[in-house]
């Protein structure tokens, strides 16, 4: 029998592949947010109020933005892995993984096809932008709602359940909010949702990282 009482849970623990996915989903998090708010001081021609985020792909800098959402990307379907992984079997689903999934797909396209801009005709690849943005940004925060909820049902995680369901909540009533209110300025309110996602990811991967279940057993000598 193990005296720590782990064998009871059934799931592979936070070791070396979770952990690992875990960390690349730190970096993908991490490229991201680095380089993203890099460009709202480096693009002096943007009001960062008014102008989303998709601008800054176009012009100086747009490059590195591009790859970030690349890295970004590989980040979520990492966490998505992870949490899938180490989860208890009665706590697993693979809904948050296939929306991380999806998200991340979404994401790419998002990336490539670049975002018309302001007194120039509508094209194919503006259409697409908007598409993949859209479904991006609700493939993650339903992935995020759904993921926290299941943590829920496992013994080692259960701890983080409320801090990570609110701020799922939070981020989803607050994409909302940036889609149907209209005098918000779009570059703020898209900015400000990017944040919270942003956050959400950073946390839930930092604990997959470290293995910081409040719930985990000591394995060594009290």
């Amino acid at each position: 029998m193990d005296p720590s009482g782990t064998a009871e849970h059934d799931a592979p623990k936070a070791a070396p592949p979770a952990r690992i996915l875990g960390a690349i989903a730190l970096i993908g998090v991490g490229i991201f947010a680095t380089v993203c708010a890099a460009v709202q001081f480096l693009r002096r021609d943007y009001a960062w109020l008014r102008v989303p985020l998709s601008f800054y792909a176009l012009g100086p800098y747009g490059r590195a933005v591009v790859a970030s959402y690349f890295a970004l990307s590989a980040g979520l379907v990492s966490l998505g892995l992870g949490w899938y992984r180490t989860l208890a079997r009665e706590a697993r689903s693979a809904a948050p993984l296939l929306l991380f999934v999806i998200g991340a797909f979404a994401l790419g396209i998002t990336a490539i096809d670049f975002t018309d801009v302001p007194n120039r005709p509508p094209t194919f690849h503006g259409f697409m932008h908007v598409l993949a943005a859209g479904a991006a940004f609700l493939c993650v925060t339903v992935a995020m709602l759904l993921q926290a909820w299941r943590l829920r049902l496992d013994r080692r995680w259960r701890a983080h359940f409320r801090s990570a369901f609110t701020l799922a909540a939070i981020t989803f009533v607050a994409l909302w909010v940036y889609a149907l209110v209209k005098p918000i300025p779009r570059g703020l309110g898209q900015k400000t949702v990017i944040a919270l996602i942003l956050l959400w990811l950073w946390r839930a991967a930092w604990w997959l990282a470290t293995d910081r279940s409040p719930g985990k057993m000591p394995t060594g000598p009290s």
